[in-house]
């Protein structure tokens, strides 16, 4: 991490003008060791970089530019500065998602707009070099329905899971240097479930949230075949969903004891523990809290804090967890920010 002993520095992904929003690009923030929350400044203009991602071992960072349908490489300036690094490259249609390779070979890039995964190919200084579209989804409920890729995540074992909320589907990819992503397997959700957002556990289970039907899915891959198959389905808050409800973002606990899932519409965050079982681990819910906003799009678990992303009120508030129920409790900060969409800790 990027840090002092009196902060870390977190990077904020924004809608802009050019999208109807108030954000002037990629945001840097102090994350102070009380919680609170300083804003330092706007680290790079762009237009409606909705999500951004950070390379583990260079001082680089990556946004997707979701109207201008690019994605960027930008390299640290300074003490919070992101300086352009060539140009921006053509990524799809509402570019929404972006993932770096650990290791640093590659992003992906997911499309909500035309449904596209793409992979990119870095340079060992963290630019880009080459862009491999994957091939397309097809609707495995035979509906004709469009593609929606949404998110990316790379496994503990090296392969990548994307999520595909339009046709309900997790796609497993193998990476092949010379061609780009090769599809592994699919795993199919229940129609007009929506999956959009995913985590893994450090037992091998992914945790996968669906934007539509709010709900959780836990998958696993089996030990004969290394094929992921689903073990649970729950729903994503104990208090059920509400009319204009939309499920956004999950995330773990430090200890992986816990869950946090934001819905927009209701403005809530739901806390869900993380239980053992035979196929797996599984989720269930335990409380539902206010978010403490308007349109939680995006939240960050840091350490004891949960900072938490507002599109529509312009805000990130933050939360102390409980250590022990794994509760919000608060909150204790509010930081006015244009538009936030994604909040993300330098490295």
């Amino acid at each position: 991490m990027t840090h002092s002993e009196a902060h870390t520095l977190i990077w904020t992904g924004s809608y802009t003008a050019d999208s109807g929003g108030h954000g002037a690009g990629i945001g840097a923030v102090s994350a102070n060791t009380d919680g609170t929350l300083t804003w330092r400044g706007t680290a790079a203009k762009a237009d409606s970089p909705s999500f951004v991602a950070v390379h583990r071992q260079l001082p680089m960072v990556y946004a997707v530019g979701e109207n201008a349908t690019t994605v960027q490489a930008y390299r640290r300036r300074g003490e919070f500065g992101l300086e352009a690094v060539g140009r921006p490259w053509p990524a799809g249609e509402a570019a929404c998602h972006v993932t770096v390779d650990p290791r640093g070979k590659f992003l992906i890039v997911a499309c909500w707009g035309d449904g596209q995964v793409l992979l990119y190919e870095l340079t060992d200084d963290g630019g880009i070099t080459r862009r491999l579209p994957a091939s397309p989804s097809s609707d495995p409920h035979r509906d004709d329905r469009s593609s929606r890729a949404h998110a990316s995540l790379v496994l503990a074992d090296g392969r990548i899971m994307t999520t595909d909320l339009g046709h309900d589907l997790l796609r497993v990819w193998n990476r092949v240097p010379a061609t780009g992503l090769a599809l592994d397997h699919e795993v199919v959700l229940p129609k007009d479930s929506g999956p959009r957002h995913l985590v893994q556990h450090s037992d091998g289970t992914v945790f996968v949230v669906s934007e539509y039907s709010i709900e959780v899915f836990a998958a696993r891959a089996a030990s004969s075949s290394g094929k992921f198959e689903l073990v649970g389905q729950g729903p994503a808050t104990s208090g059920g969903a509400k009319d204009g409800d939309s499920a956004a973002e999950i995330a773990l606990s430090s200890d992986g004891r816990f869950a946090y899932i934001g819905v927009r519409g209701s403005n809530r965050i739901s806390v869900l523990e993380v239980t053992a079982s035979a196929e797996g681990s599984l989720l269930t819910p335990v409380r539902d809290f206010s978010s403490g906003g308007d349109w939680p799009r995006h939240h960050l678990v840091h350490g004891e804090w949960l900072h938490v992303a507002h599109e529509r009120s312009h805000d990130i508030t933050t939360f102390r967890l409980d250590s022990q129920t794994g509760l919000p409790q608060g909150p204790i900060d509010r930081l006015v920010a244009g538009s936030p969409t994604a909040l993300i800790v330098a490295s």
